[in-house]
C-alpha cells in the first residue's frame, strides 16, 4: 500500500524532524499491509484511544486471537495528535507566561519585559508528541500480533469489512473511528477559512487577533492559552455562562479570572456571517439583539464535535446510527447488529480519552468473554470524572445538585474556598473551592466538583471514594499532609462530621467523660 498523506497534511505542518519522527510512528509511508486473516475474532475499526485499548487489551490476554486493526489517519488518534497531548503543552507553556506575570505579588521583580518565543513553544510540542508516539505507533502494535492496516474501512454485509481491495471477515467488531470539530453553518465561514482542533497545533506563527468561537471546555482551554502566548483573543460563545455543562459558580470563577486576564468575553452571542477584508476576517454577531463587528486574524472553531460516520456503510452492517450523536449503542456498548460494537467518541456523550478507555475495556468484557450475555458490565455503571484544563482547573464527578433532584433524591452540599486552606494561600490560589454534594442525612457521596488550579490531581480522592462506597465519614479519616490544596477535601468531610454534633450527642460525650 502507498500512504497516501493528502487527509494527514494538517497535522502534520510543518513536516520538520519531528513531525516526520511522528508520521513514521503512526502511519509510516512504506508501510504495507498485511495478507488478511481467513477470519478475525476482532477487527477494530479506528486507532485512536478507544481502538487502542479494545486491540492491545484483547491481544494482551495472550490467548492467540486474530485481530485486526484499521486506521485512516494517525494512530493515536485525536488525543495524540491533535488533542490531549498538543493542548496540553500549549498550557503548560501559557502558565509559565502567567506565573511570570504575578511574580512580583512572591516578591520577585519581574519588571523586565517577558518574551514569547511562540515558534518555540510550538517546537516544543511537536517535540514531545513525537516522543510519545511509539506507545501508538503501527509497529508497536504489530509487535503485539495485530494485524494493522492503514486505509478507509467500509462494512460490506454484516459479517466482513472492507480496506482497499483486502476484505476482513469477522466473529467481532468495533466501531471507534471517533469525531471531529462541528463546523456551524455561518454564511462565509467556509469561504473565510477556520482553525479547528486538528489545524491550530500547526500554527509556526502567533495569530495577533484571535477569536474563538464556542466556550466549552476546548474553546475555554486555548483562548486562555493564546491570550497568555500573546494573541489578543476574543471568546465568543451563545450561552450566558462558560462551560454551560458546569455549575454557574464554577463557571463563574473561571469567567472573573479570564476578564481579569482582560480576554474578551462576548456571551449570548449569535454570529450571523463572516467576511473576508484586506486587514482581516471579520465576523458580524448580536448580543442581546445589538449589532457588533469584530475583526481577527484567525477563527479558531470550537463549538461542539460532530462524529465520524462518514463512508463506514453502516447499513449494510445493520447498524443503526444518528447523524448528530453518532453509532446507536445499547448499556453494553452493542450495536442493533449483536456482533458488532462501538466506543468513545462515535457513540458516547463522554467525549473524553479516559472514558474512551474505560468504555474499550467494557467492549473487552461484553464482546469476547460474556457468553449470552452472562456477565457483561454496563457503560451506565461508570464513575466518570472529568477536568477542564484552564486556569484554575475546573474537576467534577458524579451528580450535579440538579440532577440528583431530577432522580427524587434530597441532597445537601458542603463548599470549602480556597481562601481558608492555608497552603492555597501560600501559593497565592485562594479563588476557587471544593464542594461535595452528599444525600441529606447520609454521609454517602453524590458528587462534587473542584475548581483550583491542580483541580483535575484532586478529583480522583472522590472518585475513588464514590467507586468504592466510602463516605464523607471515611474521608475524614484519611490523613491528608499538611500544607497541601487536596486538604479542602478532609475539611469539606470535618464540615459533614461536624453536623452529626447534635446537642443530644453532646450530651452523651458529656456523659462518656466522667467514666474516661
Amino acid at each position: 500500500m502507498t500512504a497516501d498523506f493528502s487527509s494527514l497534511e494538517p497535522a502534520l505542518q510543518p513536516l520538520d524532524g519531528y513531525n516526520r519522527a511522528l508520521r513514521d510512528q503512526v502511519h509510516p509511508a512504506d508501510w504495507v499491509n498485511p495478507t488478511p486473516a481467513d477470519r478475525y475474532d476482532l477487527v477494530v475499526i479506528g486507532a485512536g484511544t478507544a481502538g487502542l485499548v479494545v486491540a492491545a487489551g484483547a491481544a494482551g490476554l495472550g490467548l492467540g486471537l486474530k485481530i485486526a486493526l484499521i486506521e485512516r489517519g494517525l494512530m493515536g488518534g485525536d488525543c495524540l495528535n491533535v488533542g490531549c497531548v498538543p493542548s496540553k503543552c500549549l498550557i503548560r507553556s501559557s502558565r509559565v507566561v502567567a506565573d511570570m506575570h504575578q511574580a512580583n505579588a512572591f516578591g520577585i521583580d519581574s519588571s523586565g519585559s517577558i518574551e514569547i518565543d511562540f515558534g518555540a513553544v510550538m517546537e516544543r510540542l511537536r517535540r514531545i508528541r513525537a516522543g510519545i508516539s511509539p506507545h501508538d505507533s503501527a509497529e508497536r502494535f504489530r509487535q503485539l500480533g495485530i494485524d494493522v492496516f492503514f486505509g478507509a474501512a467500509e462494512f460490506v454485509d454484516r459479517g466482513a469489512i472492507a480496506v482497499g481491495a483486502h476484505r476482513l471477515p469477522f466473529k467481532k467488531a468495533v466501531i471507534a473511528t471517533g469525531a471531529r470539530a462541528a463546523r456551524p453553518d455561518i454564511p462565509g465561514l467556509a469561504e473565510t477559512g477556520y482553525l479547528t482542533n486538528e489545524t491550530v497545533f500547526s500554527l509556526t506563527e502567533r495569530p495577533r487577533r484571535l477569536a474563538v468561537i464556542g466556550g466549552g471546555p476546548i474553546g475555554c482551554e486555548l483562548a486562555q492559552a493564546f491570550h497568555r502566548l500573546g494573541s489578543q483573543v476574543t471568546l465568543l460563545h451563545r450561552h450566558g455562562q462558560l462551560l454551560p455543562r458546569e455549575e454557574s459558580e464554577a463557571a463563574e470563577v473561571l469567567q472573573q479570572q479570564l476578564r481579569r486576564e482582560n480576554l474578551t468575553l462576548g456571551l449570548k452571542a449569535e454570529l450571523d456571517r463572516v467576511d473576508v477584508t484586506a486587514t482581516g476576517k471579520v465576523i458580524h454577531y448580536r448580543q442581546k439583539g445589538i449589532s457588533q463587528v469584530l475583526e481577527v486574524d484567525e477563527i479558531l472553531l470550537a463549538a461542539g464535535r460532530t462524529p465520524n460516520l462518514e463512508g463506514l456503510n453502516l447499513a449494510a452492517a445493520g447498524v443503526d446510527y444518528d447523524p448528530g450523536r453518532g453509532v446507536v449503542v445499547n448499556d453494553y456498548l452493542q450495536t442493533a447488529n449483536h456482533r458488532v460494537f462501538a466506543a468513545g467518541d462515535i457513540c458516547m456523550d463522554w467525549k473524553f480519552t479516559h472514558a474512551a478507555d474505560a468504555a474499550a475495556r467494557l467492549v473487552i468484557k461484553n464482546a469476547l468473554f460474556a457468553p449470552l450475555g452472562l456477565g457483561r458490565s454496563r457503560l451506565s455503571d461508570l464513575v466518570m470524572p472529568w477536568v477542564t484544563y484552564t486556569d484554575p482547573e475546573i474537576a467534577h464527578v458524579g451528580l450535579y445538585e440538579v440532577q440528583a433532584q431530577a432522580l427524587g433524591l434530597a441532597t445537601s452540599g458542603i463548599k470549602i474556598p480556597f481562601a481558608s486552606v492555608d497552603r492555597a494561600l501560600t501559593d497565592g490560589e485562594p479563588e476557587g473551592f471544593v464542594k461535595i454534594l452528599h444525600r441529606r442525612g447520609s454521609d454517602q457521596i453524590l458528587g462534587a466538583t473542584i475548581v483550583a488550579r491542580h483541580a483535575g490531581e484532586m478529583i480522583s480522592e472522590i472518585t475513588a471514594a464514590i467507586v468504592t462506597k466510602q463516605g464523607l465519614n471515611a474521608l475524614s479519616g484519611v490523613i491528608h499532609p499538611y500544607p497541601t490544596q487536596a486538604e479542602a477535601i478532609k475539611k469539606a468531610a470535618d464540615a459533614y462530621r461536624r453536623t452529626l454534633l447534635t446537642p443530644r450527642t453532646q450530651r452523651v460525650l458529656k456523659w462518656l467523660t466522667r467514666f474516661s
